[in-house]
């Protein structure tokens, strides 16, 4: 049991140190050159306050010809009266009646807006996210045009709002499990990710392969479609955006447990079998051996330390690491549970796990 344990450790650790490294070493590389037009690319159910946020930071923006497409996705508040409050002619809404059989709503939004969008880049965008200054569009525009053709942007960004022990395990997540240097170089369509709530594409790759429409009913859209996208060449791209880009995830502990508890089950493998391996090693690592021995605590709240720190989350929220991990195994089971019994909403609609298929 020491030797898996140690194996495990040391694996996370040498791949957070990398990783760390990595992203570090490309924020100081310089940038490119983009002249073209961007769009940017918002799905909107019930929005009306992170909306408002995003806007106001993107409108602005300097130094870069764009403009912002929102789909509405059958929103109930009052998400279309802040996007005309802009009075801006680069804002557009469309208004959509929920998603057709098949799709998941962020889906199907996205792929509506990707109809609509004029520009020569990508850009897509949660609701939740905001720029942090004037500057931060055209330092990502120059990030990309930095990358080889064919390449596809995504971010880990700085995260705010509420929930911040929650929320904080999806940086380490990334940092401690996924070689970011090896998946980009070498790794294969399972070894990569794109990161959802941000991420650019050159219009004509976009067109070319159009991956919402490849997986209508992904609730992990993100996960597959940067899958997809690597298995066709175009292998995302990760960048240290957190001066550039913010993302509000949640503002309450409730609303992080409602969001994660759609997906922490299929993040784990979906089905029964990839679950209960993936969970077993999780309880053991995170919780079973750091209360049995202090070493392994230790080393647990270390790595978390390392990636908190990176990610800019207060101390308190390292210190309660013991807490997090508790935490996020009751949540994976809540999580298995409700897709078990197929109870699974978000945003007052029902969620589960679909098979990929092609509509239309």
């Amino acid at each position: 049991m020491s030797w898996l344990l140690l194996t495990l450790y040391g694996a996370m650790t040498l791949v957070l140190a990398g990783n760390l490294a990595f992203l570090m070493a490309r924020r100081r590389r310089p940038g490119g050159a983009f002249s073209g037009r961007l769009s940017i690319l918002v799905p909107a159910r019930n929005e009306e306050a992170n909306l408002a946020r995003l806007l106001r930071t993107v409108l602005a923006q300097q130094g870069v010809n764009f403009e912002v497409v929102i789909h509405d996705d059958a929103s109930e508040d009052g998400t279309a009266r802040v996007v005309s409050e802009t009075g801006d002619p680069r804002v557009r809404l469309f208004r959509g009646q929920g998603p057709p059989p098949g799709w998941v709503g962020k889906v199907h939004a996205l792929y509506q807006a990707s109809r609509q969008a004029s520009g020569d880049l990508f850009l897509f965008l949660d609701a939740d996210t905001a720029f942090t200054d004037p500057d931060a569009l055209a330092r990502m525009t120059s990030r990309y045009a930095a990358f080889p053709a064919h390449s596809v942007l995504t971010a880990l960004p700085h995260f705010r709002g509420g929930a911040a022990v929650l929320v904080s395990l999806v940086p380490y997540g990334l940092l401690t499990n996924l070689p970011l240097p090896f998946s980009e170089r070498w790794g294969g369509r399972w070894v990569t990710a794109l990161n959802g709530q941000c991420w650019m594409i050159g219009r004509d790759d976009y067109l070319a392969h159009e991956p919402h429409l490849h997986h209508p009913g992904e609730v992990l859209e993100d996960v597959r479609i940067g899958q997809y996208l690597a298995g066709r060449g175009i292998r995302p791209k990760f960048a240290d955006l957190r001066g550039e880009l913010e993302v509000w995830m949640y503002r309450s502990l409730g609303d992080a447990w409602r969001g994660f508890r759609k997906n922490s089950y299929l993040l784990l493998g979906g089905r029964p079998v990839p679950f209960a391996l993936f969970f077993g090693l999780f309880t053991l690592t995170f919780v079973a051996a750091p209360f049995w021995s202090v070493g392994w605590l230790a080393w647990a709240m270390g790595t978390k330390l390392a990636s908190d720190r990176f990610c800019r989350f207060p101390l308190w929220v390292s210190l309660a690491a013991p807490a997090t991990f508790v935490l996020w195994v009751v949540l994976l089971l809540d999580s298995a549970w409700s897709h078990w019994r197929g109870h699974v909403e978000w945003k007052g609609r029902g969620v589960a796990a679909r098979t990929n298929r092609r509509v239309g």
